[in-house]
């Protein structure tokens, strides 16, 4: 939750007894002041606003910047926010298709109840980013740069993470379906609270991440294919 006064980022629950603890931001935006409503600006730099209910479908924000703002149930429908910056940041009920934030950097960032579908992050780089709950379909990430990155009740279906590098990232309580790590690299990722786990390519790329028990029985057969071994049941003898 969002709230009022200076801001710090401090150190979220273990995961486990022996994993890493994953950087979680917490927020704290100052009183700020409303957008006047005008259209985003390329380049432009918004330090300590609230922008609430706006309509921003289209726009182009390329390359602008965003300090101690929270966006509250905008539309981003086809906003191009290429190469933008977000820091300390809250992003609480957004929603759009086709959101270009591909290049973007994102930094002590709340990305709240979220709904979107076919967001361009690919090249972005992501470091103590909280995404809680909400859904996003089709989320491009592929060549990102995630670090102390939490995805927690969040739903993602088929997002793409090929090509990423993950670092102390977690999933927790989420569903992830249709996933493709295809070329990731990770470096403790964990998988374990995941609900449902639905990995659609990239399975051999799972180094670096730890699954629960359960999860790799479900995966089995993904990994036998991996290695070309064939599952079959014995023959009945006569």
């Amino acid at each position: 939750m969002t709230t009022h006064g200076g801001k710090t980022a401090r150190g979220g629950k273990r995961t486990g007894a022996a994993f890493p603890e994953v950087k979680v931001p917490e927020v704290r935006l100052p009183p700020l002041r409303p957008h006047d409503g005008a259209e985003l600006e390329p380049e432009g730099d918004y330090d300590g606003l609230a922008f609430t209910d706006a309509g921003f479908a289209g726009q182009s924000g390329i390359g602008a910047r965003f300090l101690d703002c929270g966006l509250y149930r905008c539309a981003l429908d086809e906003t191009e926010l290429v190469a933008a910056r977000f820091t300390d940041c809250v992003l609480d009920g957004v929603r759009g298709v086709g959101t270009d934030l591909s290049k973007a950097g994102l930094r002590d960032v709340e990305i709240l109840d979220a709904r979107l579908g076919g967001t361009q992050l690919h090249g972005a780089a992501l470091e103590r980013v909280v995404v809680r709950g909400g859904k996003i379909d089709y989320l491009n990430l592929r060549g990102a740069a995630l670090k102390d990155v939490t995805f927690e009740g969040v739903v993602l279906s088929e997002a793409d993470f090929g090509g990423a590098r993950l670092e102390r990232v977690v999933f927790r309580d989420c569903t992830l379906r249709r996933a493709d790590f295809t070329g990731a690299r990770m470096t403790d990722v964990d998988l374990r609270t995941v609900a449902q786990l639905d990995i659609a390519r990239g399975v051999g790329h799972l180094a670096g991440a730890v699954i629960s028990p359960s999860q790799l029985l479900d995966l089995a057969p993904a990994f036998a294919a991996q290695i070309g071994v064939r599952v079959e049941s014995s023959p009945v003898e006569g």
